[in-house]
């Protein structure tokens, strides 16, 4: 039993500390995550869970925090039984937003691991009842676990943990993820990802007598009835399924993605940065002298965007976008994506906000 109360010991800890170092590496998706769990709650369970939606960005970043600071504290067995009591509040507190999430359908990626690991709700749901059985378990034979350094030391190695937890957090907040994870990520070229990399195949989940059966083919057998087709070979479809940009003239993607553009992306004008909206102006009239194509994609309305634009002086053609891919382009409102010819070659928060000089060396051809 020693043994395996150290190695619960260990690998609860490590466990926690990296899923709370994937969150804040990214807690502006985190707060996303967050804030469709809280859309869900508001009309599932009780309406005041709308009202937890302004703070998704501070609760990111407390309970990503949280997580490294109680697995550090439970690897040097620094208060171990409060620590313990804290974590299984706080799994406890996990398995049941991944049950909802997997029993009803509703959230169909927790963000355990933000985008790093993408796990299926039920797949999330089983790796909460793992580490429910270990913290459960832990705290039934801490007396394994004895301390091994003095108090005041652990206490220093947790108060500075928890400041640069918060450091961490808040500066990929003010700039961008230190890892980008997503399918948009510098060096992809967006117009491969948007091919299936194989064929895809499929199975037929068939109904017969009340018992399912699965099918390669499309049984033509009448006494079967169908379910439900599910794809054998998921990972080999597109990574990019909903790409897409136009206005009132039509579509215009493929434009985008051919030559050299300069795309600054306003999520939403409603709760768009204007801080350095004058850095950016400046930006956008020097890429256009030099010959690089500006424009700005929105998830605005029109009425809205016209509005902003004229506000903060931002002269450069508008198109649309889908709020959400906008989201996952950039963790930045507004944002600025350079691409070349489709392949992402830069990405800058508002806050970075490159010279000319910067854009042009990405886009010169590699010697």
């Amino acid at each position: 039993m020693k043994f395996i109360s150290k190695f619960f010991w260990l690998f609860v800890g490590v466990l926690f500390i990296f899923s709370g170092l994937i969150k804040l590496n990214d807690p502006v998706g985190t707060a996303i995550k967050l804030e469709e769990y809280f859309e869900v709650f508001s009309t599932d369970i009780a309406p005041f869970f709308k009202s937890f939606e302004p703070y998704a960005l501070f609760l990111s970043i407390f309970l990503s925090a949280s997580e490294i600071v109680l697995g550090v504290a439970l690897l040097v067995r620094y208060k171990l039984k409060v620590v313990l009591w804290l974590l299984l509040v706080m799994i406890v507190l996990f398995t049941f937003l991944t049950f909802y999430s997997a029993f009803y359908n509703k959230v169909t990626d927790c963000g355990c691991f933000g985008d790093a690991i993408v796990l299926t709700p039920w797949e999330s749901f089983t790796k909460d009842i793992v580490l429910l059985v270990m913290i459960v378990v832990l705290l039934f034979t801490q007396r394994y676990l004895e301390p091994f350094m003095r108090p005041a030391s652990g206490a220093i190695i947790i108060i500075i943990t928890t400041a640069l937890a918060v450091i961490v957090g808040w500066y990929a907040y003010e700039h961008l993820p230190y890892i980008d994870f997503r399918a948009y990520k510098v060096g992809n070229h967006i117009p491969t990802l948007m091919k299936s990399s194989a064929p895809l195949r499929y199975k037929y989940i068939m109904v017969k007598d009340g018992d399912e059966e699965e099918f390669e083919e499309y049984p033509m057998d009448t006494t079967y009835t169908f379910k439900e087709m599910v794809a054998v070979n998921p990972e080999d479809g597109p990574k990019i399924t909903d790409f897409n940009v136009w206005n009132n003239e039509g579509d215009h993607t493929q434009e985008v993605l051919n030559g050299n553009k300069l795309l600054i992306l306003v999520q939403s004008v409603a709760k768009a940065d204007q801080q350095n909206i004058a850095s950016i102006n400046a930006l956008v009239k020097a890429a256009e002298k030099a010959g690089i194509t500006p424009l700005v994609v929105t998830s605005s309305s029109t009425q809205d965007f016209e509005v902003f634009r004229h506000e903060v002086n931002l002269a450069a053609p508008y198109y649309f976008g889908d709020g959400t891919v906008l989201k996952t382009i950039i963790r930045s409102n507004p944002g600025i994506v350079l691409l070349q010819d489709g392949t992402v070659k830069g990405k800058w928060h508002h806050n970075d906000t490159p010279e000319l000089e910067e854009v042009q060396e990405l886009l010169a051809p590699e010697e």
